[in-house]
């Protein structure tokens, strides 16, 4: 059993393996639907991040300022999903939230066209509406190249390795992948 710390100094008890979407569950139902984040020891972490024994845990809904970004970085995810699953030679680079949104560059032999963005919209929502759980991992930089190289993402490896230039290994900050799996086994923006 482990122990996290709430806000008000309230402590909770919870299995060895818990994530945030545990705590906001075994707290109430009703806060586990309205919960979209959480902020760990201080790092804001999406739902699926472990809990280590006495972290201090704050659970954050959707209008909580310090989710928006979070949101805002994974819902970048549907439109480029969708425009893949139209258009498969498309090209995507990046998808970084803004101050008002979301915004994703991508790369492909023809250009977009006004008659195309209705098709679009259409197919993101099929794809909010098919439920598919959306995991965010963490991964180490030679994982992550691993896969950009894998689902070939040269935009993103190009990132990568700009971001990696100049720094020595324990001072590469984790990649953050935020992707739709199948089967997995928890939701969280969509």
């Amino acid at each position: 059993m482990r122990h996290v710390h709430l806000p008000e100094r309230a402590t909770r008890p919870l299995a060895p393996s818990s994530s945030a979407t545990d705590l906001a569950s075994a707290i109430s139902p009703r806060l586990a639907k309205r919960t979209v984040a959480a902020v760990v020891d201080g790092t804001l972490c999406d739902l699926s991040a472990p809990l280590p024994d006495g972290a201090s845990v704050v659970l954050l809904s959707r209008d909580d300022p310090r989710a928006v970004e979070l949101i805002r970085h994974d819902l970048a995810y549907v439109p480029a999903e969708a425009v893949q699953a139209l258009w498969p030679d498309t090209k995507t680079a990046t998808g970084p939230a803004i101050e008002d949104g979301i915004h994703y560059d991508f790369e492909r032999d023809t250009p977009f066209t006004p008659e195309g963005l209705p098709v679009i919209e259409e197919k993101m929502h099929q794809i909010i509406a098919a439920k598919v759980p959306f995991i965010c991992e963490t991964w180490n930089r030679e994982d992550a190249r691993a896969y950009y190289e894998a689902a070939g993402k040269p935009y993103k490896l190009a990132l990568l390795e700009r971001d990696i230039k100049g720094r020595a290994g324990d001072n590469l900050p984790p990649e953050r992948l935020a992707r739709p799996v199948p089967g997995a086994a928890h939701a969280h923006h969509r």
